[in-house]
């Protein structure tokens, strides 16, 4: 069993999913001199007959890649970047999603071995740029009209999935490998690195850092990192071949999250008011990481998404969103990573 991206926030949950289980894994990580991305994935708890080996690997090396996968029968491929704006978005997002994944369809091909592959995509290779209020979202749908300039991160899930797609119905369907995808939304629970406090967990970091002096008017659809962890390694096995499968139990505004966490943590002080829409589009116009035009298609408005073939499919059952809250902060605050 092969986990790309295992030093991951989604990864490194679905390495100790495994794990727990009794799985041997091979965990792929980009340095293995890194303490934040090697330490947690050391000090695992581990199932009976189980066992851990971290190698190595960077994405754009096709000879590290190959070395990786060569040999395994499963495999769980997480690996990317997490960046949604960069002053660069080719090569610091599409690039690693693109190039990467291309390298590891093409490992898959040399090593010949492998029989069941899990692909992590994202709730952005399905959203369009623009929809009305009150849209649900099903996997029937494709972000196309992502763009380079307006939503990078999109265009790098959209390109990344329809390449392994692309690859897969070109292949024999008597010998190829089974292939499902899982998509996540924002994703929150345990952190079990300081890196993962990176990507989703950004805007609660920001909450509780006090870095946003008002809540955006803006609805979070959230998934707990162990479902998500648990909807791959089940995806193995389990649901349709090529089946897309949504990973969201349900939603929460920013402004709730704060008053939740103002309650669980009395002692911290917290911003919980909502800003108007006006006064968010005023500061969207001065704000580095954020620009009117998103703030439109985003704020005071809501998007839901249909996660019932997940249900259905592969037996799962979520984590309630205000749990997953919950328990985000504790490793946050006894660790000191705030």
């Amino acid at each position: 069993m092969v986990v790309t991206g295992a030093s991951g926030y989604i990864g490194s949950h679905i390495v100790a999913n495994l794990l727990s289980k009794g799985m041997q894994v091979r965990a792929t990580v980009r340095d293995l001199e890194d303490p934040e991305r090697v330490s947690h994935l050391k000090s695992m708890e581990i199932g009976e007959g189980g066992s851990i080996e971290i190698v190595e690997m960077d994405l754009f090396d096709s000879d590290s890649v190959d070395s990786a996968i060569l040999g395994c029968t499963d495999l769980i491929h997480t690996a990317a970047t997490v960046v949604v704006r960069s002053r660069d978005p080719q090569r610091k997002i599409v690039d690693p999603s693109v190039i990467g994944t291309k390298n590891v369809i093409s490992a898959i091909d040399k090593s010949g071995s492998v029989e069941r592959f899990v692909h992590t995509s994202s709730t952005a290779a399905i959203r369009p740029m623009n929809w009305s209020d009150g849209t649900i979202l099903t996997t029937d749908s494709w972000a196309d009209d992502a763009t380079l300039e307006n939503n990078p991160y999109g265009l790098a899930k959209v390109s990344a999935e329809k390449i392994v797609r692309e690859w897969h119905a070109s292949l024999d369907p008597g010998t190829r490998p089974r292939l499902v995808t899982i998509h996540p939304c924002m994703v929150f629970g345990p952190p079990l690195s300081p890196r993962h406090l990176r990507g989703s967990l950004a805007i609660l970091m920001a909450m509780i850092r006090r870095k946003v002096p008002l809540n955006l008017p803006m609805q979070i659809n959230i998934v707990d990192v162990r479902d998500v962890a648990e909807a791959h390694v089940r995806a193995l096995k389990g649901g349709e071949e090529e089946g897309r499968y949504l990973t969201v139990s349900g939603d929460m505004t920013m402004s709730e999250i704060a008053k939740v966490l103002k309650k669980a943590h009395p002692e911290r002080k917290w911003v919980t008011w909502e800003s108007p829409y006006w006064l968010a589009l005023v500061a969207a116009f001065f704000h580095p990481k954020i620009d009117v035009s998103w703030a439109k298609r985003h704020l005071s408005k809501s998007l839901y998404w249909d996660a019932s073939p997940a249900e259905r499919d592969l037996g799962m059952e979520w984590i309630d969103p205000l749990q997953s809250i919950l328990e985000t902060t504790p490793p946050i605050l006894e660790n000191g990573w705030d």
